[in-house]
């Protein structure tokens, strides 16, 4: 790993960026990549993905699809990714001939808990307990002060994906066996007073931009309500900046990373952190002078950052595909958010609505942090989320 400073050339519009992952996430850096005078290239293997159908060029082709991953490299001046579960021998394949932001080292640890919880505990970071889980024997007896804690698989689980809460040994070794004996870590289950993230962009140069601190509401394991600023103590949100600022450093990141806090007893503890722009991030879109979406495009093309002030509270609230109707034609009853005039909604394009799926978002904008939660958690309720 070099950490030397690199001397890029900045990439300026019309130049084609690449995008490896076509959901929502890469739909809005298409957005604001085009809004900026890039072309995007889109490679996902879904040919109705979001980011797909409005990209100059989406290739149709599977992550580690070698021809693909040659013409996203032969086309593109950089490349960045919108999913932390794009392989990254990919990433590191592309980096070989172009600028790919975050690198490839970042995104590893990032996707897979135990390199995580390491690095995290290694960097000097304040994580809940937890215990690496690679057999049966390594599941500590009942005994342990661990419990009662969650057995999560260390790749691929996101959303609350691959995960299990236990109370005592035999429901550990119960859900181990569930997850195919596959490596995991055991974390501690801890009583939260509530939840924080920070997103972040970081440049070349290692330069940050840092958005206000957002408190995050979760329902079944998925990002329910994000609240920025966050209520509770100033000192947590900005102690939760020092810390995402730590993460970044310590990773030499270059991108938009997120970096999710539990807040216990009053001291904030590291959850988890996502290497791109983060769902908790979004009512940057609507609230902030720069989103993070343009930060992504900024961070990858070696431009300087956009200014991160928020200029208005915001609430957003995530609409999953659990309000839409059982008839697939028809959908949720948009006029109640459409009448709200500080409502910003946010569809993104999925071809269909299933439970859990994330189908959209919207913002409500208000000077008053109280006055946009009112509204919102209105609309939430007239949309039956969470019900």
């Amino acid at each position: 790993m070099n950490h030397h400073q690199e001397q890029t050339p900045v990439i300026l519009p019309p130049a084609m960026l690449g995008m490896l992952g076509g959901g929502q996430l890469g739909r809005f850096f298409v957005v604001a990549a085009h809004e900026m005078g890039y072309k995007v290239t889109v490679l996902d293997p879904d040919a109705n993905s979001p980011a797909g159908k409005i990209a100059d060029v989406h290739i149709c082709a599977a992550f580690d699809d070698k021809g693909a991953l040659l013409k996203l490299a032969n086309t593109c001046e950089a490349i960045s990714t919108e999913f932390e579960n794009v392989p990254a021998d990919s990433l590191s394949f592309l980096a070989e001939t172009k600028p790919v932001r975050p690198s490839a080292y970042s995104v590893a640890i990032a996707q897979h808990r135990v390199s995580e919880k390491n690095f995290l505990k290694h960097a000097g970071l304040p994580v809940a307990p937890f215990e690496v889980i690679n057999e049966v024997e390594d599941l500590p007896n009942d005994d342990s002060d661990i419990y009662p804690a969650i057995l999560k698989v260390a790749r691929f689980g996101y959303d609350g994906k691959g995960q299990a809460r236990v109370k005592n040994q035999h429901e550990a070794q119960t859900a181990f066996a569930q997850f195919e004996r596959e490596e995991c870590v055991l974390e501690k289950m801890l009583k939260l007073d509530y939840e924080v993230s920070v997103v972040l962009a970081r440049d070349v140069q290692g330069n940050v931009a840092t958005f206000p601190t957002s408190e995050n509401s979760h329902l079944n394991g998925i990002l329910d309500v994000s609240i920025a600023p966050a209520r509770g103590r100033d000192a947590i949100s900005h102690q939760a900046q020092k810390l995402a600022i730590l993460v970044a450093e310590k990773l030499a990141y270059t991108g938009v990373l997120g970096v999710e806090f539990f807040v216990c007893n009053g001291e904030l503890l590291v959850n988890e952190i996502a290497p791109r722009p983060h769902n908790s991030g979004h009512y940057t879109i609507d609230a902030c002078v720069t989103n993070q979406f343009e930060q992504q495009v900024r961070a990858m093309t070696g431009l300087p950052l956009g200014s991160s002030r928020q200029h208005s509270s915001a609430v957003m609230v995530n609409l999953l595909g659990d309000i839409w109707p059982e008839d697939a034609d028809s959908a949720p009853e948009w006029q109640v958010a459409l009448n709200n005039p500080m409502l910003k909604m946010h569809l993104y394009g999925k071809q269909q609505a299933r439970a859990g799926r994330k189908m959209g978002h919207f913002t409500v904008i208000n000077v008053s942090r109280d006055e946009a939660i009112k509204q919102a958690m209105q609309v939430r309720a007239e949309l039956k989320i969470g019900e």
